[in-house]
Order: C-alpha cells, then structure tokens, then sequence
C-alpha cells in the first residue's frame, strides 16, 4: 500500500506576511523593565536602611584589616619586648587600643545598623600607672576586644562579597544590552568570523536573542536580593560583635544586682518614709487626740460635772482608740498582713474578697515558699488587683498560683481593654523592681483590645 505524503507544517504554507513576527529586543527589554517594577525595585535599594547596610558592609572589612595590622604588630613588638620594662607597658596600650577600635566597631553598628550594643564596664584602676597598666593587663574586655579584632576580617569578609555579587553583578547584567558593545572580548571562529562575547554562562554565549533576556531577569533578581544577601552574610558579623564587644554573663549579672541592690535600698528607704508619714499623720493624731480627752474627763470629774457630759467625752475618746488601733492595723497590715501567717491561698482568698471585682483564685503550691517570697506574691497580686479595678474595665479577674519545678508562678488575668504596658505609670515599674530583688521575673502581654496577662516568676526559696 503506497505511503501518504508526510502534511506540511502549517507555518510553511502561511504566506510571508501573515508569519507571527518575533520580539523584538527593544519591546521585551520595556516589557521586563516596566516603569512601576522599576521604580519599586529602586525604592527598596535606595531606603535609608538598606543603604546605611550596604555602607557598613563596605567599611566594616578595611577597619577590620587596619585594627587586625595595629593589634598584631603592638601584640607582637609587645611580647619580643616582654623581657624588658617597656613590654608589659606596649601590649597593655594594644590591650587599650583594642578597646579603642571595639569602641568605633560599636559606634558604626549603632550608627549605620540601628544594633545596641552596650559597652562592658571597665575595670577600676588603682591610683598611679602602674596601677592603671595592672587593672588594664587584667580587664576581660581587653582581651575580648583582641579576639574580636582577630576574628573580624574573616567575619567582614562575606559583606563586600554580598555586595559585589546582589548589587554589582546585578547592575552589570540589568544593564547587559547596553553594555554588551563596550564590555565584550571578541572570538575568532574557525571559518574566520569574528564574535563579540560580553557575557558568557557555562561556555554558551548569552548575548543573541534569545538568551540576553535571561541575564537582564538574572539581574533583577539579583538587585531585588542583594539588600537580603548583605543582611545574612553581616548576620554572624553582628552576632559576634554583640558576644565579644558587649558585656558579658558575668558582667550583666553584676549589673543585675546592683540595680536590683539600689532598688530594694530604695524600696526599704521609701517603707520607712511611708511608715513614719502614717504614724505622724495619722496614729500620732489619733493618740494626742486621745490624751487631750482623757485631760478634758479628769477636769470634767474633778469639777463634779454632769454624768451626759462626760460620757460625751469618753465617747469621743473611745473613738480616737478605735481609730488610732485601726491606723496601727492597717500599717502593720501594709508591713506584713497577719492574714499570710495562714498560707498564700488564705491571703490570695482575703484580697479576691476585698476587690470590687469578680477575682476567681487557684492556688496550688506544695512545700510553703519563704515568707519573703509569699509576701511579695500576695503585694503583686494586690498591685494587679487595684491596676485591673482601675484600668482595664474588666468585671472579672484571674489569679493562679502555681508552685513547682523550683519556681512559683503567679499569673493574672483580665478580659479587659489592654493596652498595659511596663513603665507607663500602670504600677507595673514598680512591681518590677521588687521582683528583680529576688531574681525574678515579670512578663506582660497585653494587646489593644485586651486581654491582659501578666505572668511573674519568683525562686522558690
């Protein structure tokens, strides 16, 4: 059986003119580089943030090298002269350099990055050079800041080459059709012709249609990355700058106690005030108040007045005793309520009573803790109860206490407004100063809209 001639391709009988004409260069360049994709890829490169980035990974590589040449050669020169009198005296100036230069690397990442990074505390120094070359010789953060420069040009390294590959190389190949005349290297073929190659990828040519296209998209996404790239291969630069030129775990936790020392000085200081402020505004009236009408019924007796009129006084003196016993009551009360004498649940039980607001109390606490952290649970509880009665417009509260795993927790909370905040004036501050003297801790979530957690922390000692 004959065979049936093979059908013609259907764009081989189209006429010349009616063939789907190709691209042209110029149309598709418009159309990958259209005008608002552009103008949104260069807001994200020119944002104060990402150009500040780019600018400390450019500078932070030839400092690291300047304070890597400087250190070295102090350390060095220091140690072949450490026979002699002048060697402990240069290698403690490089020790002191050093601090010097962690000092500008700081500066630049607080300026340039927005990164904090607090300077440790120096060590003190006896009176006289020789004592400051001791305390500089012993000093941590000396010889934190030699490891720093040491480490930091392998950790600046990886900027300059973000840089070069997300924001060089992506300009270079955005730009490729326009470049590709005078950035190219001409080939001689082997029948003779001549080719200008400016970009080649794995031995292919990228500069005919249509592979030129893929290098401008390449290019794009290179610039859309590059602020990204500059920010991960800065990561570990920052990470270990904040390990080495900030204050170390010994160093915050000495910082700890002191601020927690100063504030329970201040928390005693400001007890006693309080108390001598109520004993002389209150208890001491009450008493001469006292003494003034048990004067007036002795008179009243000895002038043989009438039996009303002092009954009238003793009454009155009768009410200054009550009063008097009342103030006393409440300021011990204040200092150390009777009521925790009975256990944690008791007191919490006490205060739920007392709060114009529906409080629901769970407690659940095996061993007793020590009075002082009981005493400070139930003044916090209290504390939250008032700002919750006051601020959060909440008709209910809840209060759990969780003693276990060395620890007891204490967690508040309401379904009100939110919005609480620690060192707004919401009575938060302060609570917080009294559980940093115990080394505790105080944590608040509390959105727009509420609800209001507050979860505090305290050793079970």
């Amino acid at each position: 059986m004959p065979r049936r001639p093979r059908a013609l391709p259907h764009a081989l009988l189209m006429p010349p003119h009616a063939l789907p004409a190709r691209p042209r260069p110029r149309v598709l360049l418009r159309a990958l580089l259209a005008p608002r994709h552009l103008r949104a890829l260069l807001r994200a490169l020119l944002a104060p943030r990402q150009l500040r980035a780019l600018l400390h990974a450019l500078l932070a590589l030839p400092l690291a090298l300047v304070g890597l040449v400087l250190v070295l050669a102090g350390l060095l020169v220091g140690g072949a002269l450490s026979v002699t009198a002048l060697g402990p005296w240069l290698i403690a100036a490089t020790l002191r350099g050093a601090c010097g230069l962690a000092a500008v690397q700081r500066a630049l990442a607080r300026a340039l990055l927005g990164v904090e990074v607090e300077a440790p505390p120096a060590s003190p120094a006896a009176p006289g050079p020789f004592g400051w070359r001791r305390a500089v010789l012993a000093d941590r953060a000396g010889r934190r800041a030699v490891g720093w420069t040491l480490a930091a040009p392998v950790l600046a390294a990886p900027g300059p080459v973000a840089v070069l590959v997300g924001y060089a190389y992506g300009v270079l190949y955005l730009l490729h059709p326009f470049l590709r005349h005078l950035n190219h290297r001409t080939v001689r073929a082997p029948d003779g012709s001549e080719q200008h190659i400016s970009v080649e990828w794995f031995g292919a040519p990228m500069d005919s249609w249509p592979r030129w296209p893929a290098v401008v998209a390449v290019g794009v996404l290179l610039l859309a990355l590059a602020p990204r790239l500059v920010r991960l291969a800065m990561r570990p630069y920052v990470t270990v700058l904040r390990a080495l030129l900030g204050p170390g775990a010994a160093d915050l936790r000495i910082q700890a106690l002191e601020e927690t020392r100063a504030q329970a000085v201040e928390d005693a200081a400001a007890t006693l005030r309080r108390i001598e402020r109520d004993l002389h505004d209150g208890t001491q009236v009450r008493l001469v108040g006292l003494g003034m009408h048990l004067t007036m019924i002795r008179e009243l007796v000895a002038g043989g007045a009438e039996r009303e009129q002092v009954l009238a006084v003793v009454e009155a003196a009768q009410s200054h005793a009550k009063q008097a016993v009342a103030d006393l009551r409440g300021l011990v009360k204040g200092i150390h309520p009777p009521v925790l004498d009975q256990g944690l649940a008791a007191a919490l039980a006490n205060l739920a009573a007392d709060s114009p607001l529906e409080v629901a109390v769970r407690v659940a606490v095996g061993p007793r803790p020590s009075p002082a952290i009981e005493a400070i649970a139930y003044f916090c509880t209290a504390e939250l109860l008032a700002n919750c009665a006051k601020h959060s417009g909440s008709d209910t509260v809840d209060v759990q206490v969780d003693g276990s795993q060395g620890a007891l927790t204490l967690v508040v909370r309401d379904d009100g407004r939110g919005g609480a905040v620690v060192g707004a004036g919401s009575g938060l501050t302060g609570l917080l100063g009294r559980i940093r003297a115990v080394d505790g801790t105080l944590e608040c979530d509390s959105p727009a809209g509420g609800p209001t957690v507050v979860r505090i922390v305290l050793p079970y000692l």
